[in-house]
């Protein structure tokens, strides 16, 4: 049992936390900005709460932080009341945020700098595979470090993999993102195609999906994205940030990623819906939209 802090506790990080206390009985103290939610977490599964990250970092062999974007992520580490204030020499802090490798680099330094360490380890997988423990977690740093992580990480992770050095798990998950645009964007156009063809989708997808067309987001979106349902919790708000970051670093490392920037703005006409909370197969909708 290892001593543990876990620093944001959204829809990912509510039960990730989760799993580190009760499928790796961990003693896990968690910070959150709004501490009615970290109180709730602790009447749930135990441990403690702490007023700042650095009170939660604070004698932990291991902090983990999901927040939102890069600029969140520096506050809750570096910040005055960042737990880089106070972790311990030798600790290892495994950051599940999606952001950008440039945060990850400057944070794998600073840790260094301190005498501690630190893995950017971004998650794909959404709400559900947060809440089942399902993750696939893309990791960067060194593999000495990795190998120490590693059986905390798989509490709640069906697939772990070290991308290689700091920033690679970033840039790794934004490989990620690029697939599910251009593959959502696909799916919906071809549901759309097919009831434009008055054929019957359910037999289409059924057919289809045994062959070369098949994925994850057909097999598990298709029907929603039919009946127009779009709440399944990774949000369109949040995929546009993943898709910044993405475009970010091609015009950084000189990638062409034309569909990606198209559907980075499909998305934005979704938001312009009212579609900002919506799933992202939600992409369908605009499609329909232009139908009325």
């Amino acid at each position: 049992m290892a001593k543990v802090a876990f620093i944001g506790l959204g829809v990912m990080g509510y039960p990730m936390a989760g799993h580190l206390k009760t499928r790796g009985g961990h003693d896990v103290t968690v910070y959150n900005r709004t501490a009615e939610k970290a109180e709730k977490w602790v009447a749930q599964f135990g441990g403690e709460r702490a007023p700042t990250p650095a009170a939660a970092a604070e004698g932990c062999d291991f902090v983990f932080s999901c927040v939102g974007n890069d600029e969140d992520l520096r506050s809750v580490t570096l910040g005055p009341d960042g737990s880089f204030q106070s972790m311990k020499e030798g600790a290892i802090h495994v950051d599940n945020t999606t952001a950008s490798a440039e945060v990850a680099r400057e944070l794998h330094d600073a840790a260094l700098a301190r005498g501690f360490f630190f893995l950017d380890a971004p998650v794909s997988g959404g709400q559900a595979g947060a809440e089942n423990g399902q993750l696939t977690v893309m990791v960067g740093g060194r593999q000495e470090v990795f190998d120490k992580a590693r059986p905390l990480i798989d509490c709640f992770a069906k697939m772990v993999g070290l991308m290689g050095d700091g920033g690679a798990g970033q840039l790794t998950k934004m490989v990620n993102q690029i697939c599910i645009a251009g593959l959502v964007q696909g799916l919906s156009e071809a549901i759309h195609f097919a009831g434009k063809a008055d054929l019957d989708v359910a037999k289409v997808i059924e057919v289809i999906s045994k062959g070369a067309a098949q994925s994850w987001q057909m097999e598990n979106r298709w029907k929603s994205m039919a009946e127009g349902t779009f709440d399944f919790g990774f949000a369109v708000d949040w995929m546009r940030k993943d898709l910044a970051i993405c475009l970010q670093e091609a015009r950084a490392n000189g990638a062409r990623l034309p569909v990606t920037a198209v559907v980075d703005q499909f998305y934005a006409e979704v938001q312009a819906m009212g579609g900002n909370r919506w799933d992202t197969s939600s992409l369908i909708a605009r499609l329909e939209k232009a139908d009325n």
